[in-house]
């Protein structure tokens, strides 16, 4: 946040999931098992393309992959969800 960088910049791992890993990754650190259906519908852009080469201009790299950051993160997330009663 301290630099002269000016306007939006990506952060994060580059990492690629799918949004069936991504799914698979938050139960398992949530400790929830899903029975996860996949429906046949049309078919939308395969990935998205994101560049951190703004962010890594200033020297920033992740410390961190995906599953660690949300073992980091979810608690948190559980905190806030619990607090407002809309738990499921």
């Amino acid at each position: 946040m301290h630099s002269e960088l000016e306007g939006p910049a990506n952060i994060g791992c580059p990492q690629y999931v799918t949004v069936k890993e991504l799914v698979h990754t938050v139960a398992a650190v949530a400790g929830k098992k899903l029975r996860i259906k996949s429906v046949t519908g049309p078919v939308g852009v395969q990935s998205r393309n994101f560049s951190n080469d703004r962010i890594y201009s200033i020297g920033w790299r992740s410390r961190f992959d995906l599953e660690s950051g949300i073992r980091l993160t979810y608690p948190w997330i559980d905190a806030q969800v619990q607090a407002t009663g809309n738990n499921p």
